[in-house]
């Protein structure tokens, strides 16, 4: 029975040829199908979704033709070479899945950044609140909300931007950012006394970040190449053609600087106030000194004409 049936088998080699290409060629299409609901189930993303489907697709019509020409043809029997060729195809169509699980590890292995930081990557700003094996999900700031505020979106990331651009951490090794804003002085104030109101506003509000910032500041210049620099509040003053302007830059922590702004501005303001008028703001409006007197002079030699 066994000798009828493998002569059988010899007979028909064609159909036996046949009959395994079908299996082989059904058994992609079943694996297709599962791979595509995996993909489906495990990235939310739309996008590396629908591109990652596709690539599993060409994956497969790949791997048939390769089946159907070695099946029919005999030019490909190295199944090295049918290896590499299915690698191939699987880094070209799968390449930004393949970065993203390499930028995961990049992440965690060099710590670019760790949830809790403030990162600015592929000109998205915010605070990053999970970080998993294909996305980085951040709260983000700013967009139509100014200055550091949440705007409320939560954006998802592939990791594999980390290599393709610039990453800004705001809070890695020297969580304080420097900051600055200008007062337009009248001319005619009292420089000296203006110059003390801003200075003794900022010591007052900005000390404790000054304190907590030296020693981290020195970490960073011992860890990295990079000059010393000064974390006290500095006055520039600038003459302009409308005022008197000064500058204040100071340091402060990445989260409060919106505030920290805030209070300064709101102090100076009052102590100005109080110098009645010795100090006075200056504004881009025009004024008006004075208007010269235009004298008429009425002809008083007329003709009486009878």
């Amino acid at each position: 029975m066994i000798d009828d049936l493998k002569n059988w088998f010899e007979s028909h080699s064609f159909l036996l040829s046949i009959t395994k290409y079908l299996v082989w060629i059904a058994l992609i299409l079943i694996i297709i199908t599962f791979a595509r609901k995996f993909i489906k189930k495990q990235l939310p993303d739309n996008s590396l979704r629908y591109k990652s489907q596709k690539g599993i697709e060409i994956i497969g019509y790949f791997l048939a033709i390769l089946i159907t020409i070695t099946y029919f043809t005999g030019s490909i029997k190295d199944l090295g070479l049918a290896i590499g060729l299915l690698t191939a195809g699987i880094t070209i169509t799968l390449q930004e899945l393949i970065l993203s699980i390499a930028g995961s590890f990049y992440i965690f292995f060099v710590r670019v950044y760790k949830p809790g930081d403030r990162i600015e990557i592929n000109g998205i700003k915010g605070d990053v609140i999970d970080i998993d094996s294909v996305y980085t999900t951040m709260m983000e700031i700013g967009q139509w909300v100014s200055s550091d505020n949440y705007s409320g979106r939560i954006v998802k990331l592939s990791n594999a931007f980390v290599f393709k651009g610039p990453v800004y951490n705001y809070s890695q090794d020297f969580p304080f950012v420097w900051d600055e804003f200008n007062l337009p002085i009248r001319y005619g104030s009292n420089i000296e006394l203006a110059k003390e109101i801003v200075i003794s506003v900022a010591q007052d509000y900005l000390s404790e970040y000054v304190k907590k910032s030296i020693s981290d500041w020195k970490s960073v210049v011992d860890k990295y190449y990079i000059e010393d620099a000064q974390v006290d509040p500095t006055l520039a003053i600038t003459i302009t053609d409308n005022w008197i302007q000064f500058n204040l830059r100071y340091i402060v922590d990445y989260k409060k600087r919106r505030h920290t702004n805030h209070l300064l501005n709101e102090e100076i303001g009052k102590r100005i106030l109080q110098t009645n008028g010795k100090v006075i703001l200056a504004s881009a409006t025009f004024e008006i000194v004075k208007i010269p007197t235009v004298k008429f002079e009425e002809d008083k030699t007329k003709e009486n004409k009878t």
